[in-house]
C-alpha cells in the first residue's frame, strides 16, 4: 500500500502537466525552532474571469517558518517575481520582476506514528514593475490566496503528501491610474496538490510540489532546520 501511495504522489509531481501559493508540506518546526530555505514557484497558467484571459508568473523567495507550538507554525517569505498577463484577443503584457512576499500558517490537526494531517493558509502578493504600452501606463499586482488540507506518510527518507485546496488568484490592474480587480475563474477554485519532502539528513531536505485543476503550478525548495 505504501509503495502504491508513493508511486501515485511522485507520478502526479513529476509526470503530470503540473498545475499557486505552495503549501510548504506537512514538515513543521518544533516549538521555538525555525526552518529557513530558498524556493522557486512557477505558475504556468491561471484563468481569469471575463475577457482578461490568463496569468503566468514566477517567484523566487527566501523562506522562514517559526514553531509557535509543535502543532502550529507561522510561515513568511520574501523575494521577487514577475507577471505575464494575456487578455483575450490582445497581446500579452509582460511585467518585469519586482517585490514579492507572502505569509501564512499551518496547523497540525492529526498525527499518529508517521502519518500527519495539516491544515494551512497561504497568501502571496507579487508587485512587478510597471510597463508602458504606447501612451498607456500599466501597473499590476497578483494576489494569491489558498487554504489547504494535506495528508502525508513518512517513508524512510521520503515524506510524500497529497491534498486538496481552495484558492483564488486576483489580477489587480491599473491603466493610467484607473484601478480594476479581476478575480480568477470561480469555476476553477478547487484544486489538488501533491508533493514530497526528500530528506538529505536530519536538518536538510528538498521539497517538490505540483498543483493542478484550479491552476497549473510547480514549486521547488531547499530547506534547513535549526
Amino acid at each position: 500500500m505504501r509503495r502504491i501511495y508513493l508511486s501515485l504522489v511522485l507520478m502526479l509531481c513529476l509526470t503530470s502537466t503540473l498545475y499557486a501559493a505552495p503549501s510548504y508540506g506537512t514538515k513543521m518546526p518544533a516549538k521555538r525552532h525555525f526552518f529557513s530555505g530558498v524556493q522557486s514557484n512557477i505558475i504556468f497558467k491561471r484563468y481569469l474571469e471575463n475577457d482578461y484571459g490568463k496569468l503566468r508568473s514566477m517567484q523566487n523567495f527566501l523562506l522562514l517558518s517559526y514553531g509557535v507550538y509543535d502543532w502550529l507554525s507561522l510561515d513568511l517569505k520574501g523575494g521577487a517575481g514577475y507577471i505575464k498577463q494575456h487578455p483575450q484577443a490582445r497581446d500579452e503584457i509582460d511585467y518585469p520582476s519586482g517585490f514579492a512576499g507572502g505569509y501564512g500558517f499551518r496547523l497540525r490537526i492529526y498525527e499518529k506514528v508517521k502519518t500527519k494531517m495539516v491544515f494551512g493558509f497561504q497568501h502571496i502578493s507579487v508587485h512587478p514593475k510597471s510597463v508602458h504600452l504606447g501612451d498607456i501606463k500599466n501597473k499590476a499586482v497578483l494576489d494569491d490566496w489558498q487554504f489547504s488540507v494535506l495528508l502525508s506518510q513518512e517513508l524512510a527518507m521520503l515524506m510524500p503528501y497529497l491534498g486538496t485546496k481552495w484558492s483564488r488568484m486576483d489580477y489587480i490592474h491599473w491603466e493610467n491610474g484607473q484601478r480594476r480587480r479581476e478575480k480568477s475563474d470561480p469555476s476553477k477554485g478547487v484544486g489538488i496538490l501533491a508533493g514530497c519532502d526528500f530528506n538529505i539528513n536530519k536538518n536538510l531536505w528538498l521539497n517538490l510540489e505540483g498543483q493542478f485543476l484550479d491552476n497549473e503550478a510547480v514549486s521547488f525548495s531547499i530547506n534547513l532546520g535549526f
